[in-house]
């Protein structure tokens, strides 16, 4: 097992780094914004929390919430542009400061695609750098189901994500930055795992992580010790 020590050096001289989105890269939950935006939040948000609390599988929360929910195409991209995703503090400069050493940056989560672009755009992020899960809708807009097809629709899927980008791509150390137990347990394979509170701490996550941080700033500060 790597110590701190030798985590921030892999983050320093890290190839790619990943990061989950909701509660990390963005304040809120998008799947719990589309629920209340929906008008059923507070039985969708109980989900979420046991979910991200690793007792039940991701897959079987993802279905149960969104045959809840049943989101059309309409409310999504009304969620969007009414309630459009608040990035958390610090996160844009350590993205662009990543960008200008030449690090890739990936967006891995298992929010909803049309949502987390959203999100690559402010943060100059290629959507195809973006793993997320993608809703279906039928010709009149209505809910259809998501494409359970994506990698990050099942628990283990973000791993996946990290598997596949260091086959393509050839990285050699790969950094997961999240605050779920869905990404502490993308590493392995990725090389480093960052648990991060800032917006919400999970209590698992902040017991079981050997690096937690509560702001981007400390991730910053350990890019500028170089």
């Amino acid at each position: 097992m790597a110590s701190l020590m030798e985590l921030k050096e892999i983050f320093r001289s890290a190839d790619a780094v990943c990061f989950d989105v909701d509660s990390t890269v963005i304040r809120e939950e998008g799947i719990d914004e589309l629920a209340k935006f929906c008008g059923v939040g507070d039985a969708v948000a109980e989900m979420t929390r046991r979910a991200m609390g690793g007792t039940v599988t991701f897959k079987a929360a993802l279905t149960a919430r969104l045959g809840l929910i049943r989101p059309s195409y309409e409310q999504v991209q009304k969620l969007i542009s009414d309630n459009p995703p608040q990035l958390t503090p610090g996160i844009r400069e350590l993205v662009s400061r990543l960008h200008q050493r030449g690090v890739q940056v990936f967006l891995v989560s298992g929010g909803f695609q049309s949502i987390v672009e959203h999100v690559a755009l402010q943060l100059n992020i290629p959507t195809a750098n973006v793993f997320a899960n993608r809703l279906k809708f039928y010709f009149n807009g209505e809910y259809a189901g998501f494409d359970e097809t994506q990698p990050t629709a099942e628990s283990g899927g973000k791993g996946k994500v990290i598997t596949h980008l260091k086959e393509q791509f050839h990285f050699k150390k790969v950094v997961m930055i999240g605050d779920g137990a869905t990404d502490m347990e993308a590493c392995p394979p990725g090389d480093c795992f960052i648990g991060f509170g800032g917006n919400v701490i999970r209590k698992q996550v902040k017991e079981k992580a050997k690096w937690y941080i509560t702001h981007f700033d400390e991730l910053l500060k350990e890019l500028e010790e170089r």
